[in-house]
Formats: C-alpha cells, sequence, structure tokens
C-alpha cells in the first residue's frame, strides 16, 4: 500500500456495493455512522453488515475498518463525556462493538466542542471532557488487545483547536482527520471555494487546507498524525450577482449542500452553461453559468493536495465520501498521486 494513508468514509447502505478495486485502493474505511444514545455507543445500522465486511476483508485482508461515531447534527457526546461514569458506559459500549463486528476501532466525529449547533448540545466543559472522553476510549480499546486504532475527525479552523486540547487529545490518537471542507457555505451569502488548499486572491475568508494544517501543528499535533478531509460532493450559491466568473461574489443563497462528483461530471463540468475556472492561488476548481456559483474538488486539485501532503510529512488524505463518486473516480485520483 502507499505510504500515504487513503481513508474513505463509507455509509453502511454502500458498504455492499463497494467496487473490488476501490476496496483495494484505500487503506481506511470509516463507516458512517454509530451514535451515541443515552450514554450508549450504538451501531442501529450494523445488523446484517456482517457479510459485507467479510467480503470487504476476503478482498484486501490489510484494510482497515472502524466505525465512525457521530456526524452532523448527532448529538450525545457532551453528555456522554461529562462524567467518569458516562465516559465508561460510551467507550465500553464503543469497544464491545468492535469486539463484536471484529472491526479495527473507532472514529469519533463529534461536531463540535463547545458549540451547541443543529440540535448538539454543548457545554464548556467539552474542553477538557473531551480529552476525558479519548483518554477512556483508549483504556477501552487497548483492553480488547493491541492494534485497535482511535481517530477523530476535526473541525478544520481555529475554533476547533480553540475548544480542546489537542496536544494532550493527540496523545490518544492515531491520527487526525480534518474536515477540510464545507469551509465556506452553509452560513454565508458569498461565493467561495469550500475546500482550496489555500485562501485564493478574490475569496472573501482565508479558511483552507493549509490555514487549518497550521492551525493543528501550533496546537501540538504532529504532523504524521495529520489527515487532510477533501469532498466529493460540490457547494452552491444560486442567484450571484455581479458576473464575471463568479467568486467572492454575493448571492441569494447560503452555499448549499451540492451535486456529488458522479453528478457533476455528468451534467455539470463543461456542460449545461457551467465553464469551469481555475483559481491557480487557491489551487481549486470552481463552475460558474451567470446565476449559480459551484466549489468542488477534481483531479487537478487532488493531486496538489496530494503534493502538499508529502511536501508537509502529512499522515494522508480523508474523503467524504464513498457514494458520491460511486465509480471511484476522485479515490483513482488520489491513489494514483501517492503513487506518483
Amino acid at each position: 500500500m502507499n505510504e500515504k494513508k487513503v481513508i474513505g468514509y463509507v455509509g453502511a447502505i454502500n458498504l455492499g456495493q463497494m467496487r473490488e478495486e476501490d476496496i483495494r485502493k484505500l487503506d481506511v474505511i470509516n463507516i458512517a455512522f454509530g451514535h451515541i444514545r443515552d450514554n450508549e455507543t450504538v451501531w442501529e445500522e450494523g445488523a446484517g453488515k456482517e457479510k459485507d465486511l467479510e467480503r470487504i476483508r476476503r478482498i484486501h485482508p490489510e484494510i482497515k475498518i472502524i466505525l465512525s461515531i457521530g456526524g452532523w447534527s448527532a448529538d450525545g457526546f457532551s453528555q456522554a463525556a461529562m462524567t467518569e461514569d458516562t465516559r465508561e458506559k460510551a467507550a465500553k459500549s464503543a469497544a464491545a462493538l468492535v469486539a463484536a463486528y471484529k472491526l479495527d476501532g473507532i472514529d469519533i466525529d463529534w461536531e463540535y466542542p463547545c458549540f451547541a449547533l443543529a440540535g448538539i448540545a454543548a457545554d464548556m466543559r467539552d474542553k477538557e471532557n473531551f480529552t476525558l472522553f479519548l483518554a477512556k476510549l483508549r483504556q477501552e480499546l487497548d483492553a480488547l488487545g493491541s492494534g485497535r486504532m482511535l481517530t477523530i475527525a476535526a473541525g478544520g479552523d481555529t475554533y476547533f483547536t480553540l475548544h480542546t486540547d489537542m496536544a494532550q487529545a493527540q496523545e490518544y490518537l492515531d491520527y487526525v482527520q480534518l474536515m477540510t471542507y464545507d469551509l465556506q457555505g452553509g452560513f454565508v451569502k458569498v461565493t467561495g471555494h469550500h475546500a482550496s488548499l489555500y485562501p485564493g486572491t478574490t475569496n472573501l475568508f482565508d479558511v483552507c487546507v493549509d490555514k487549518a494544517v497550521k492551525a493543528f501543528l501550533e496546537a501540538g499535533v504532529p504532523a504524521e498524525k495529520l489527515i487532510v478531509g477533501v469532498p466529493f460532493y460540490a457547494r452552491l450559491w444560486k442567484e450571484v450577482k455581479g458576473g464575471g466568473d463568479g467568486l467572492g461574489r454575493e448571492a441569494g443563497t447560503v452555499g448549499m449542500g451540492g451535486p456529488g462528483y458522479r453528478e457533476l461530471a455528468r451534467d455539470y463540468i463543461d456542460k449545461n452553461g457551467y465553464k469551469r475556472y481555475w483559481d491557480d492561488a487557491g489551487k481549486a476548481p470552481y463552475l460558474f453559468n451567470g446565476d449559480c456559483f459551484i466549489s468542488y474538488d477534481d483531479g487537478e486539485s487532488l493531486r496538489i493536495k496530494a503534493d502538499y501532503v508529502r511536501e508537509k510529512g502529512l499522515g494522508g488524505i480523508m474523503f467524504w465520501e464513498y457514494g458520491c463518486d460511486p465509480e471511484g473516480i476522485l479515490l483513482n485520483d488520489i491513489y494514483e498521486a501517492f503513487r506518483a
């Protein structure tokens, strides 16, 4: 396999439809998602998935399969992390799932410590409890035997490093996956890159992969533990004002969730009135048809990100998510870039 990890989030519903060639190109599958209910870790979609997991392991015996807990709008973390008793209940039940399904570990996608968003409870004590929760999880996973993995998905800007103690937390983690996508979009009516490597010259905000990497390095996470996250889907703004190429313009909507790469390639990229542009400063592509602006990643931007990962000594690339690109076009771009 490649020196740099290639990690993909795969919805439980898609596990059985994964192509053999895609499975072989992955180092790690993060199954999306398990949850925390009443301080207990559960995988409600797990029943009947054993055959899918067995097939994946037959195809690629060295692959690591991890259950990711959480996701956007997934409540339960702040409550489960609050006390020694609740941490123990959540951690023991997580380890029990790993044992029952013969998994390789747990990924925590807590969005986000100290922030009450999307129906997720929060408390300012989350900053300390986040580390205590990871410590308890590490203890319970180690009790299963050596080699069990513990990872997190982390918000891709300084709000995450300011509300956690990453220098301590990383000691319990195999790696930290930066969600360096959705960096612009859901809360602003200004077009921009949602996953660019650098800010770009006409991007209104400076959020980008490079800024996130620097923030987590400064917060105490070793470079080799940092995984750059990339999107296999787009974000789009409608009713864009001002003409031109559409970048950095006021829009009538916030940046909504856009099509996955399969649909982008079929219906949007240089098709149906959309023109592809390239921001060489930000190292990011985008589309514009005079009204609708679309930010996304493609083979060109992903190859540049792979080079960045190598140059900075980072751990690899993670993507969200497999169902957006079921033909494996972008996965192959990442895989081949790391092999070059």
